[in-house]
């Protein structure tokens, strides 16, 4: 079950992570959230398939929202807010 809520609100930062295999896009996002305020939304795009369950239970396990995730075509699209 699919427990990410469907919202529409801007984001602060994007990071493009689009051709790199897992973990690389993960551990890029966790470097990025790092810098970030906490309250602010980051972007992520990647193209692992893998990346789903990655940012899934990243974001369960560190406390981050995952606020939204969409597919389009061979690009997955994640939008984290930070604890």
């Amino acid at each position: 079950m699919n427990d990410v809520t469907v919202w529409q609100g801007e984001h602060q930062h994007e990071l493009d992570a689009c051709g790199l295999n897992c973990p690389l896009p993960l551990l890029k996002a966790k470097m990025a959230l790092n810098g970030l305020a906490s309250g602010e939304v980051l972007k992520v795009l990647a193209t692992d398939a893998g990346s789903q369950r990655d940012f899934r239970a990243f974001a369960r396990l560190a406390g981050h929202q995952l606020l939204r995730e969409e597919i389009e075509g061979e690009v997955f699209s994640y939008w984290l807010r930070k604890a």
